[in-house]
């Protein structure tokens, strides 16, 4: 398989002391975790507008193992009918910058940077233009920024932007030891709310250790039969009906359903869909929503880093040639945090 080639002449800025060919995951049909081998493909070229990443770690969710199943059928509309367009899977990285294109001046041949790419991050160097990259923040590790792009842009937009949660408010978290939850826990958080995280038994103390105030173990407590309503609930689960989780709203509250799952035709498309038609005919709102890779907000994300408002879980680190297994135990579901791949 051979790598894509820009379409502008490449022109980096600085020589680049990197080898011809690289490692990479790739897979040539949709399928299990045997689909995926590791192979030799060309380093790819920055454009004038491009940065090459010599990907120091990446990580992968459970939107990476659909696009790898090729499951809901639906994904296939967007990344490929019979086969993934891109071979390469990932999204998040991390790493260092090995060259730049002569029109980028943000970052520098040798930064750490972290961010996204829609070409796949699973490879010794990857191509990704200028904007969809941040320095790390100081004090915070390769393998921890690579965690946080996809689930802490997830969390943040959700909690900020759809919820809009404010100082006092009260906010419950399904799946709150889980990638997107471990990180809503921390930012609920530092907006100044109340917040309750549901997890498992052995997930209660992470959860409280992230700042939650309450903690709820699902496995013995049903967070829909509350006396008191939330302001705010994600669902990252979405393990009870619709009319279930709205019963412990509060009569204006949002909910947030946030789950990949579902059918595997349609996956999450139904829920969906039946929330934007119940919140036409109720005060609560419900609020689905598909997160936006925005550089401002990976920017706020990387402020919260620094600061120590937010700090990345890792479950586990694979090294490349183990991403297959990395993959297969992000799609058995219950992660604690992140699953991070190290090149």
């Amino acid at each position: 398989m051979k790598a894509a080639q820009p379409s502008d002449d490449p022109a980096p800025q600085a020589p680049l002391d990197r080898p011809a060919m690289m490692r990479a995951v790739a897979q040539q049909r949709y399928g299990l975790s045997s689909v995926l081998a590791t192979i030799e493909v060309d380093v790819p070229l920055p454009g004038a507008r491009d940065v090459l990443v010599q990907v120091g770690a990446a990580s992968v969710h459970l939107g990476d193992y659909f696009v790898m199943t090729g499951k809901p059928y639906v994904l296939r509309l967007v990344f490929g009918l019979r086969r993934p367009r891109h071979g390469i899977p990932g999204r998040d990285l991390a790493g260092v910058v090995a060259a730049v294109g002569k029109e980028v001046t943000a970052v520098r041949p040798g930064d750490e940077v972290f961010g996204w790419s829609t070409a796949g991050t699973l490879a010794e160097y990857v191509c990704v233009p200028a904007d969809h990259v941040v320095p790390v923040p100081a004090g915070t590790s390769v393998v921890e920024a690579a965690a946080v792009p996809t689930s802490g842009l997830t969390a943040l937009q959700a909690m900020r932007d759809i919820a809009k949660v404010r100082p006092g408010q009260t906010v419950l978290i399904t799946g709150a030891s889980g990638g997107v939850g471990s990180f809503a826990v921390q930012i609920a958080k530092a907006l100044g709310a109340e917040v309750t995280g549901v997890c498992s038994s052995r997930n209660v103390d992470l959860v409280r250790s992230l700042g939650a105030d309450h903690v709820v173990d699902y496995t013995r407590t049903d967070f829909t039969r509350v006396d008191n309503g939330y302001d705010v609930i994600l669902d990252n689960v979405e393990s009870q009906p619709l009319a279930a989780v709205r019963r412990a709203l509060t009569p204006a509250g949002t909910l947030i359903p946030n789950s990949g799952r579902g059918g595997r035709w349609l996956g999450p498309l139904g829920r969906i869909v039946r929330a934007r038609v119940l919140s036409g005919f109720t005060r609560q709102r419900l609020k689905p929503f598909a997160s936006v890779e925005k550089p401002k907000d990976l920017l706020t994300l990387a402020d919260l880093l620094l600061t120590g408002q937010v700090t990345p879980v890792i479950d586990r680190t694979y090294p490349l040639h183990e991403a297959a297994d990395a993959l297969r135990y992000v799609g058995v579901g219950h992660t604690r945090g992140k699953v991070v791949v190290t090149i």
